[in-house]
């Protein structure tokens, strides 16, 4: 990440980029055209014009005030590079004076590409960047985190922090006590073993369910921080039931889609090609454990509100 205003810490929502309903060309029976395949066109099927509602209903109703954009969450690497920087802008411009931070994944499959990215980033005024080294053609060896981060800032002075989306908490508290020094931010990117991180020394958390799930893990956060572990497990054991329900049905972006339209009611749409949407099964039964949970309420159906529950 690119240098930052202060302390990136706490919860961070993985945006989800809001798709219309129609426009994908590849659905259709004939040859594209050239009009078809023009990035103009086909840029048509994101909807910005939900973007600035999303915001507002990260920080009023889940108290999320950090994102990141443009992940594997907001399907990043299935837009084109004049998407990303568009959906870029539109959540730096909509999040100004709302949000704390906003931090924008330029990971590709071409180096020139991410610098391209990157650049656009610190234009348009975001927080940081993060980035994902190009993983089709990559090195053979392996690299650890623990050894990356060794000796990183003298490679990059900009070096601010690293989301750990791994289970191995063996690399991920090496990370942070051979670090201690440095003032790095660790942020996991686990959401049903948060918890487990923050005793390792996690300082946030960036992940796809801190969009509808985002006022439950405060609470977690929270009971925590006050040494109520009793409390702080118990949050993070109702946010597994959940999570392992979603995961056992068959759970990615497209689901992800569907559970944020269905907890905010922000239409979030369809995911793009080649991810299908989710099923009307999935939806349903997903609603279901939602309510079972007591994290959805028919008047929440109504007003796209997460109910709090204990």
């Amino acid at each position: 990440m690119a240098s930052r205003k202060k302390n990136l810490q706490g919860l961070v929502a993985a945006t989800i980029t809001p798709m219309t309903e129609h426009g994908d060309f590849l659905v259709t029976d004939t040859v594209p055209t050239a009009t078809d395949m023009n990035p103009d066109t086909v840029g048509r099927e994101i909807n910005l014009s939900v973007i600035g509602q999303y915001v507002d209903y990260l920080v009023e109703k889940q108290g999320v005030k950090n994102i990141f954009v443009n992940g594997t969450t907001g399907e990043g690497l299935s837009l084109s590079i004049s998407e990303r920087r568009r959906v870029a802008e539109e959540w730096v411009t909509k999040g100004r004076n709302k949000l704390d931070q906003v931090v924008i994944h330029v990971g590709a499959l071409s180096l020139k590409e991410s610098q391209e990215l990157a650049k656009h980033a610190a234009e348009i005024g975001a927080d940081g960047i993060a980035v994902i080294a190009p993983f089709f053609l990559k090195p053979q060896d392996k690299v650890r985190a623990e050894e990356l981060l060794d000796g990183i800032q003298e490679k990059i002075p900009t070096f601010q922090g690293l989301k750990f989306s791994d289970t191995d908490l063996l690399d991920f508290g090496q990370c942070v006590d051979q670090n201690r020094q440095r003032q790095f931010a660790f942020l996991f990117g686990v959401d049903e073993q948060l918890l487990s991180a923050l005793v390792m020394g996690a300082t946030g958390a960036v992940g796809s369910t801190y969009n509808y799930l985002g006022q439950k893990t405060n609470q977690m956060l929270e009971a925590y921080e006050r040494k109520d572990l009793s409390s702080a497990l118990n949050y993070q054991f109702c946010i597994q039931r959940f999570i392992n329900f979603v995961v056992k049905l068959g759970f990615g972006v497209s689901q992800t889609k569907a559970i944020m339209t269905l907890v905010s009611g922000i239409p979030m749409g369809p995911p793009r090609l080649p991810l299908q949407r989710a099923s009307k099964e999935f939806i349903d039964n997903a609603e279901a454990k939602l309510k079972s949970l007591g994290f959805l309420s028919l008047t929440d159906l109504k007003n796209g509100n997460l109910e709090t529950s204990s």
